[in-house]
């Protein structure tokens, strides 16, 4: 399968990823929003969650707030 092949057959998940406000690079946070959130509800703070991940998934600090804060927002698309 060549790449214009995938494109064609996922154009749609890809316009509605788009249209959620998705980044391209989103699915590689996936296991670290999962964590924050199980690390948050076992009751821990959040400046450890964030430090912890930083060092885990080797990103920034301000990289961990800013996915948060993006994966925590509700889609004002997703009634469709």
């Amino acid at each position: 399968m060549t790449l214009y092949e995938f494109l064609v057959i996922n154009k749609e998940i890809f316009k509605l990823k788009q249209k959620f406000g998705a980044k391209p690079d989103d699915c590689r946070y996936i296991d670290l929003y999962r964590d924050y959130l199980q690390l948050r509800d076992d009751g821990e703070k959040v400046t450890y969650i964030v430090s912890l991940l930083s060092e885990r998934y080797h990103v920034s600090e301000r990289k961990v707030y800013s996915l948060v804060k993006r994966f925590g927002q509700h889609c004002s698309v997703c009634a469709v």
